[in-house]
């Protein structure tokens, strides 16, 4: 038995999400502090869902990081992983309060100086998933530092898991991000993708046949790709796709962070090794349950728990 349920490498920041909904950057007058990041967010869902939760992060000697580690200790992930840095602040983002895709401006310091020796053999041997994001692998040296762990990882028999959360303004260049994209899926993770995401990473609209191809043909086995108000597909190498519907919102709070409670209730079904079914209505519950509620999730989230 590994004793690590869920080992999240990555950003943690800080998000200032805009009070006024429906606006851009331009027209916001007032932020909300929350805590974020991609990782970060799957790390507390997991941790909140039952499951031992362990964030691998970089963080400031300032008063965000204290604030980091103050709500993540709370909800119960693991913050041994988390190192401080004193020259730089912790990263921080301003976000767009929004229905769909929220608009966001990044900035990043302290959050992508994660190094290797924060994560050693022993403790990627006994974990069962080791997740991370696009973002995260956006600048050096979290970059290296991620794949080299995530082919130890691999070679350890730990199952892989990525949020394909692509975004220009992060990268040096497309070609790059593709590259650096491709040497992670050699390790077949599970793969996390949205329709706004892979618009953005191939600047061009692709068919969802065309979406699953390239990473299958990457040498991925399991392709989520999440389609907003209608749902989501799931194609697995050689067995066809599931489709299923998204669960219907009449009032929508926030978007922001929608994207993570689905991929958390995934994998939170996946590693009680449920079938890939159950983890997408599992999911879809869980990203219905935030996007009703403003930064993150409502505290009675362990009632999933229950329904699997």
């Amino acid at each position: 038995m590994r004793s690590i349920d869920i080992l999240c490498v990555g950003e943690v920041l800080v998000d200032f999400i805009g009070h006024q909904a429906g606006v851009n950057i331009n027209e916001t007058r007032d932020y909300h502090r929350y805590l974020g990041g991609s990782p970060t967010n799957v790390a507390m869902n997991s941790a909140r869902l039952g499951l031992k939760s362990v964030l691998v992060a970089t963080v400031g000697d300032d008063g965000f990081g204290e604030y980091i580690f103050k709500r993540l200790e709370e909800v119960g992930v693991d913050t041994n992983f988390i190192k401080t840095v004193d020259d730089r602040p912790t990263s921080v983002i301003f976000v767009s309060r929004s229905q769909s895709t929220p608009d966001f401006i990044p900035y990043r310091a302290a959050d992508y100086r994660i190094s290797k020796n924060q994560i050693d053999k022993g403790t990627l041997g006994n974990t069962t998933i080791f997740h991370t994001t696009c973002f995260a692998l956006s600048l050096d040296p979290a970059r290296t530092t991620i794949l080299k762990k995530a082919e130890e990882a691999y070679n350890q028999g730990c199952k892989l898991s990525i949020d394909v959360n692509y975004a220009k303004k992060l990268w040096e260049s497309q070609e790059v991000a593709l590259r650096v994209i491709k040497a992670y899926c050699k390790f077949d993770p599970l793969v996390k993708i949205s329709e706004d995401d892979m618009q953005r990473l191939f600047e061009q609209t692709l068919s969802y046949d065309e979406i699953f191809n390239f990473f299958h043909s990457e040498g991925v086995d399991l392709v989520c790709l999440t389609l907003g108000s209608k749902g989501v597909k799931l194609s697995q190498k050689g067995k066809g796709v599931i489709q299923l519907p998204a669960i219907k919102v009449d009032n929508v709070m926030d978007a922001t962070g929608a994207g993570d409670a689905f991929w958390s209730g995934f994998l939170f079904a996946y590693i009680k090794e449920k079938p890939v079914e159950k983890c997408l209505e599992v999911a879809l519950q869980l990203a219905a349950l935030k996007l009703q509620n403003v930064g993150r999730l409502p505290d009675n989230i362990n009632i999933l728990s229950e329904l699997l």
